[in-house]
């Protein structure tokens, strides 16, 4: 936890923002550089005073999403907490995907804001208790068809002959075997080892064991 924390507050309600910026002043650890009303507003603010922690929320005018996103990629050392009313999961995973690190219902106890700015602060990420188990299945889920559309699909034939070079068998063996050419099996070796990111038949083998085992994880 940093002894002390620089904070920038977006938010375009007047009298939330007075209480908000009012409630981390009395925190002696946080030091409040400044506010604004607008995603326009934000991102200029961020680049002018480089906060530890930019409070933002999600009801302002502008693009607020695209915004997290501008402020995540240009100030890495500027973490993103959301504090918004917009009571989804899929606000907060939305939030999040864009460079979020943070997000923090209104409503909520002080205290939680509290802690969450210190969480973020650190470098962990921190998601408002009401939806905390909700948004990180969403992330495991997203997270999870991802990994399943980066998984390298193989056809029919190929899976025919990786299940052969598994058993140490030569090109010439697989082509009887399979009823093919051995000039086609050496077309599909190629074609493997490109999929496969592989230089030679022991590569192919390896990496399509490491692929086979992800997609079973995935199942």
């Amino acid at each position: 936890m940093k002894n002390v924390v620089t904070i920038a507050i977006a938010d375009d309600h007047p009298v939330l923002l007075a209480g908000i910026t009012a409630l981390l002043k009395t925190n002696d650890r946080f030091r409040i550089l400044g506010e604004a009303d607008s995603a326009e507003a934000s991102l200029e603010l961020a680049r002018l005073t480089r906060p530890d922690v930019m409070i933002m929320d999600l009801s302002m005018p502008g693009d607020v999403f695209r915004t997290i996103g501008q402020i995540a990629a240009s100030h890495p050392d500027t973490h993103i907490l959301v504090f918004t009313a917009f009571c989804s999961v899929e606000s907060a995973l939305k939030a999040l995907d864009a460079g979020a690190t943070g997000f923090v219902l209104k409503g909520s106890p002080s205290a939680e804001l509290i802690e969450a700015v210190d969480t973020v602060a650190s470098g962990q990420m921190f998601v408002t208790r009401q939806y905390a188990s909700q948004v990180m299945n969403g992330l495991r889920d997203r997270n999870r068809r991802q990994a399943l559309q980066e998984a390298i699909k193989l056809n029919v034939r190929e899976k025919q002959i990786i299940g052969h070079l598994l058993q140490a068998r030569t090109n010439k063996e697989i082509a009887a075997e399979l009823h093919i050419s051995e000039k086609t099996v050496k077309h599909y070796m190629t074609g493997l080892m490109m999929k496969l990111k592989a230089r030679n038949r022991v590569e192919v083998v390896i990496a399509a064991r490491l692929n086979q085992e992800a997609q079973l994880q995935l199942q």
